[in-house]
């Protein structure tokens, strides 16, 4: 594919970071979009991308489209998890979660459709959406809700030749200040067939795999890049040591 015009959300460190790097790598031009304004013009120049400074809580996050167009990628990264109980739930703590994580990306999916050209657009999305945990209620919810909005567009904008997927990464070691884990935190999740935790240029070369030619025939599409987490866990030992009786009847 010719150089394409690709904006990544959530570009000054981890997965979004990592998804900049492997595009910048392709010879893509590369548009950073991040609140944190010292972070991202160190991270974008050191691979020649352009820097745009933003809060995606902002309703006006559309403007990025319209402003950096003409886009051909469009890479949904920027997310917060902040961990809240849920007797501790506020409603500015619920909304602030739902519109950097589901509202922004759909605004600015949207904001790329009314560009009227072809492209792809890839969501990042978590195993969070299909489990949830404790202090993670509007985190997990956020992430369900930005599966179902992937399929909702794909369908709607297919027509369009618009192709929008997501990627659900397992636990992805990136050592985010806007996200911290503990240890022990870190620790449980990161039990997976594969048995570790996932590397941001992991999550990228799947996000670069879903928005390239080769998967021109891919969308409304979850890719969980998660060691076999959600296949299930190798972590329990056999239920039982032997077979019963009854188990056994007729053999």
């Amino acid at each position: 594919m010719s150089p394409r015009h690709v904006v990544v959300t959530g570009a000054a460190g981890g997965i979004g970071l990592a998804v900049a790097e492997a595009f910048a790598a392709r010879g893509d031009t590369v548009t950073g979009v991040d609140a944190r304004e010292a972070e991202l013009r160190t991270a974008m120049s050191r691979i020649n991308a352009h820097a745009v400074v933003a809060d995606l809580g902002d309703e006006r996050c559309a403007e990025i489209i319209e402003q950096a167009a003409p886009v051909d990628v469009l890479v949904n990264a920027a997310g917060i998890y902040p961990a809240t109980p849920f007797d501790a739930m506020t409603a500015a703590a619920w909304d602030r979660v739902q519109h950097v994580n589901v509202r922004a990306p759909v605004l600015l999916t949207v904001a790329l459709a009314r560009a009227g050209r072809p492209a792809a657009v890839v969501n990042i999305s978590s195993g969070a959406a299909t489990r949830a945990r404790p202090g993670a209620a509007h985190y997990c919810t956020s992430k369900a809700a930005l599966e179902m909005a992937t399929k909702a567009c794909a369908v709607e904008l297919a027509g369009r030749g618009i192709r929008v997927n997501a990627v659900a990464p397992g636990f992805v070691e990136v050592g985010s200040p806007v996200n911290p884990v503990t240890e022990a935190y870190a620790a449980a999740v990161s039990a997976n067939p594969v048995g570790r935790a996932g590397r941001p240029a992991e999550v990228a070369a799947a996000v670069v795999w879903l928005a390239g030619d080769e998967a021109g025939f891919v969308t409304g599409a979850v890719l969980r890049v998660d060691g076999g987490a959600t296949a299930g866990t190798a972590e329990l030992p056999l239920h039982h040591t032997h077979t019963t009786a009854l188990q056994g009847a007729g053999h």
